[in-house]
């Protein structure tokens, strides 16, 4: 079976299809990544195929990241000005690894990939599509934190908040998907449906790449959808192990607090880093700071012995030594706080981080601050305060255990098996 795998995003959007394509390939299948060719030496090496999907992504562009993770503009800039100008080419791209140099059997795409729905239905090759947080389903029963809006959620258990919430959100986006529809247009096809929140969705199966302590589901979610677990993929070759001064670190006290902004938001860090520094000189315990290959997120001036600096480590290998992470609430950061069991702190920038930040609070296993109040005093307080709480630890353990009796893995591909299996003559 031949099936491509198709996304357009960060490492969180992009490694939950590299677990699956490595179990695929396992099973005896033939896994084609297309994706973005950034993320060409991070696939070959695993002896999986690629084919390079336009638009690319540049690592190093920290002024685009900082536009699409403003809360007012980020989703509608990233769409407008990153996504649909370079549309037919993506099309052009997936077209080609759909069908070159052999027909696929099924198409595996991500919510970011538009053109994907429209391959599938140009060549009529079947497809399931995915979805890592529940934020995606745009649920009138389970509405989410809008972050241009996020007032909002205090009313959302009021009577039609949820419809009035989803209503909204398709006002204000009315505009966007217009070169979605163009390209139809040219295709010879019919507009169809909303691109942004239903021709998103296979009519065929839908992944929910996300534990069921995160969302449960809802009679206004796609037909077809089915909740598999996370979908862990821990490092980029192999198992990776934590960096020497790290692991020497770590092994030389006391559980340290980390500060981490994920693989997308670290581009966009600010003073992240530096207040994160000063919080822990407050507070008084170990930490240690995640800052990515930007040497601006380096905290100024000398640091004490106790906070270690590091540009990477693998979250699996590092979460579970830690007493409580600090992080911006990306569903892939969340995922393995929520598999060592660990108390978070999270500070949201926008698109789902503001949902899936409430949804770690209402389970209890988390707290939320602000970007605008992430300041030294203010996290010292907060952190400290669920240090000396037992009930976070407690409840981050318990939730541990219920995703440790998932596998999205094996759920995702047995699934996409049967699918295929299905649609064959």
């Amino acid at each position: 079976m031949r099936i491509v795998l198709s996304n357009i995003g960060t490492y969180g959007d992009i490694n939950p299809l590299i677990a699956i394509a490595l179990e695929l390939k396992r099973r005896g299948h033939t896994p084609v990544m297309a994706l973005p060719n950034v993320y060409r030496p991070k696939i070959e090496p695993l002896g999986l195929e690629f084919h390079a999907l336009r638009p690319d992504i540049d690592p190093t562009n920290t002024l685009l990241v900082e536009m699409i993770y403003d809360v007012k503009k980020g989703t509608e800039t990233g769409l407008r000005e990153f996504l649909f100008p370079v549309l037919r080419q993506t099309y052009d791209d997936l077209l080609d690894a759909a069908t070159k140099p052999e027909r696929a059997d099924l198409l595996l795409l991500g919510e970011l990939n538009y053109a994907g729905p429209i391959v599938a239905e140009v060549t009529g090759i079947p497809w399931a599509s995915y979805v890592l947080a529940p934020f995606s389903f745009f649920s009138a029963f389970d509405p989410p934190v809008l972050p241009p809006f996020p007032k909002l959620a205090r009313a959302d258990k009021a009577p039609g908040m949820g419809r009035a919430m989803r209503r909204l959100a398709r006002v204000v986006t009315r505009k966007w998907p217009e070169p979605v529809y163009e390209l139809r247009r040219e295709l010879g096809l019919p507009k169809g449906k909303n691109p942004i929140f239903d021709a998103k969705h296979s009519p065929n199966l839908v992944l929910a790449l996300f534990s069921h302590v995160l969302g449960v589901p809802q009679k206004d979610w796609p037909e077809h959808t089915l909740i598999t677990g996370f979908c862990f993929y821990d490092a980029d070759v192999g198992n990776a192990a934590l960096p020497e001064k790290l692991e020497k670190f770590l092994a030389a006290g006391e559980a340290p607090v980390v500060f981490t902004l994920g693989s997308a938001a670290v581009l966009a860090a600010g003073d992240f880093y530096e207040q994160s520094a000063r919080a822990a000189k407050k507070l008084g315990v170990r930490a240690v700071l995640l800052i990515g290959s930007d040497e601006r997120n380096r905290p100024k001036g000398e640091l004490p012995d106790s906070i270690c600096v590091a540009e990477y480590a693998p979250y699996s290998k590092l979460f579970g030594r830690v007493s409580l992470a600090v992080h911006q609430g990306g569903v892939g950061t969340t995922a393995q706080c929520l598999r060592a069991g660990r108390p978070m702190l999270i500070m949201p920038y926008s698109h789902d981080q503001p949902d899936n930040a409430r949804r770690m609070r209402r389970m209890g296993v988390a707290r939320v601050i602000q970007r605008s109040s992430y300041k030294p005093w203010r996290v010292a307080r907060r952190v400290n305060a669920m240090l000396a709480e037992p009930e976070f630890e407690l409840r981050a353990r318990a939730v541990a255990e219920e995703v440790a009796r998932e596998n999205g893995v094996k759920t995702a591909c047995d699934a996409l098996e049967k699918l295929c299996a299905r649609r064959t003559p």
